[in-house]
Parts: C-alpha cells; sequence; structure tokens
C-alpha cells in the first residue's frame, strides 16, 4: 500500500477541485479543440491538432497525478490536536541559535506547502527536525547552507488558509 499524505480538509478540497476542474471542463473543452483541429485536414502538418494532442497529454497527467494523491491523501484537522509540542498544521516561530534571527513556518502538506510564504511541507528537512519539540527545545538540521541549529520560540495553530485573499481559481491551475 502506498504511504499515506497527510493534507488539510481545505488542501484535500482544493485538490478535488482542480481535479474535478480539469476532468469536467478542461480536457473536454481540449477535446473539442484536437476534434475541430482534425477537421481541417491532414494532421501530419496540422500544428493545432498537434497542440490538443499535447495539452491532452499533460491534462492526463496531471489527472492521473491529483488521483494518486487523492488516493493517498490523509486528512488532518490541525485545529483539533494538541499544541503543546510541534505537529502537522503547527506554526512555528523559531529562532536561529547563532544570529537570533527569528522565521515562522507552518507545516503543511506537500501539495499545500509555498515556502515563499513560510508554508513548508511536512517532509522538508526543517519540519522533520521540529517535529515533536516543544517551546524552548533546540534541534539542528542539515540544510543546503549547511547544518543549523534552531530553537522552538513559540508553537500555535492559525488557520493559514482562512488568512489567503485570493482562494485558488482555475487561473491558478495555468488554465484560462
Amino acid at each position: 500500500m502506498s504511504q499515506k499524505e497527510p493534507m488539510t480538509p481545505r488542501g484535500y478540497d482544493e485538490l478535488l477541485r482542480e481535479f474535478k476542474f480539469l476532468k469536467d471542463v478542461e480536457k473536454p473543452r481540449v477535446n473539442q479543440e484536437k476534434q475541430r483541429a482534425a477537421e481541417l485536414g491532414d494532421r501530419s502538418e496540422n500544428a493545432e491538432y498537434h497542440a490538443a494532442k499535447e495539452k491532452l497529454r499533460h491534462i492526463d497527467k496531471r489527472l492521473f497525478y491529483l488521483n494518486s494523491m487523492i488516493e493517498k491523501a490523509q486528512m488532518i484537522d490541525p485545529s483539533i490536536l494538541d499544541h503543546s509540542r510541534v505537529h502537522f498544521g503547527a506554526t512555528i516561530t523559531i529562532m536561529d541559535v547563532n544570529s537570533e534571527e527569528e522565521f515562522c513556518y507552518t507545516i503543511c502538506g506537500t501539495l499545500e506547502s509555498e515556502p515563499e510564504n513560510g508554508l513548508i511541507s511536512v517532509h522538508s528537512p526543517l519540519a522533520r527536525g521540529m517535529l515533536g519539540k516543544e517551546e524552548e527545545d533546540e534541534f539542528s538540521v542539515h540544510l543546503p547552507a549547511g547544518k543549523k541549529s534552531f530553537e522552538v520560540v513559540k508553537i500555535t495553530y492559525i488557520d493559514v488558509f482562512s488568512l489567503k485573499k485570493n482562494i485558488r481559481s482555475e487561473k491558478d491551475f495555468g488554465f484560462k
């Protein structure tokens, strides 16, 4: 059996929404494009036909990937977990013990991660190093810049996904 992939209920809903959009809207639209292009005649030199076929291949690959993620999804509602230790869905403030610089991260599922916005995958080295720690615990991780030591300053739960101003739309999935 494949390994379960933790994600928030909101992340799971977003995954289902993208899957449904691709399957019910985008794939039929591109199929129609392909059909219209095929009616133009010689397919060997028909750029529109080949472009539509390529789009369909990309859509099918994405659908296959999304389906596998849906099957592996393990929904976890972080709001009901104990916030005395670092866990999935927790928002953690850590301090670099050498520079005393503070950073704030929320641990989330792979598909929900946006490192540039402080949302890090539960599988990232930093998240793995923090899991199970309590406030004032120190831990070290091997990062691309080398081994770093941090202290857990604060553990909270913030529904970061409800704080996001823009709910993902079809445009975010790379489609018009």
